[in-house]
């Protein structure tokens, strides 16, 4: 069901602490934590900790928990001190989603180009 844990999804067990990860930030609604390949030298994700497949999903499902996320994810640039910094979200696997899980990239610490990829 939408909004559930999965038992099968790599980010809901990370929310869960199943699979360690290195934490960064914690609300009640989401999570941040130091991507294990990172495309930057600082690249972090927020999560949900409720489970939908992709931004768009949350958006419709829960749009303060988008707010949430978003809000994090400027609480992370904050306290990594990026003065420039990217937010990505990828959805569907054509865009490079892997993890179906929704979730947004911080990234930053060098230049980014665009168009991006």
């Amino acid at each position: 069901m939408a909004g559930e844990p999965q038992d099968d999804c790599l980010f809901c067990k990370i929310v869960a602490g199943q699979i360690p990860a290195t934490l960064v930030r914690e609300t009640d609604t989401t999570v941040a934590f130091r991507d294990i390949n990172p495309q930057a030298p600082t690249h972090i994700l927020v999560i949900p900790k409720v489970h939908y497949r992709d931004a768009a999903e949350l958006a419709v499902a829960e749009p303060t928990v988008v707010a949430d996320l978003l809000r994090e994810a400027g609480e992370v640039a904050g306290e990594e001190k990026l003065e420039s910094y990217r937010v990505v979200f990828n959805t569907g696997s054509g865009a490079g989603q892997t993890v179906f899980h929704a979730h947004a990239h911080v990234l930053g610490g060098r230049g980014m180009q665009w168009p991006p990829g």
